[in-house]
């Protein structure tokens, strides 16, 4: 048996509030929505949204005998992370050109506000930040 394509499920407060991101501000189209999952796609990255919107937890007294474990607490939200490569010819120019694009989209986290970064482990990346706070590094191997 071969493992295949990794998909990341990233957790959110609002799933349609999130896919209008991604779509408006990220350039992904949505390939499937129903209010409880995302399911989007640029080139060949493709991500899911999952609604994390348990409230229930909120204002109870009784958190310590009675643990909170729906497993989509609204806390959730904001904190996965993800790494997508860059793939084709454009390389190290690839990157730095979708930076431009993240860049003027408003959604760089604030370490990559100075321009790609070349890792000490060969890469060249930058990092986004979602509307939860959800971390997207993009990058290509040098």
């Amino acid at each position: 048996m071969r493992m295949g394509t990794t998909i990341p499920a990233l957790p959110v407060r609002s799933v349609e509030a999130s896919t209008e991101f991604y779509v408006e501000r990220l350039g992904f189209e949505v390939l499937h929505t129903d209010g409880h999952l995302g399911v989007l796609q640029r080139d060949d990255a493709q991500l899911h949204l999952w609604q994390a919107g348990d409230t229930s937890w909120s204002g109870r007294a009784d958190l310590a005998a009675r643990p909170v474990v729906s497993g989509a607490e609204s806390f959730l939200a904001g904190t996965a992370s993800c790494r997508i490569q860059l793939d084709g010819v454009e390389g190290v120019e690839g990157v730095d050109a979708l930076y431009d694009e993240m860049a003027a989209a408003d959604v760089l986290h604030g370490v990559s506000g100075r321009g790609p970064l070349d890792t000490d482990y060969g890469t060249r990346e930058f990092h986004v930040l979602d509307l939860d706070g959800n971390l997207l590094t993009f990058f290509v191997w040098r």
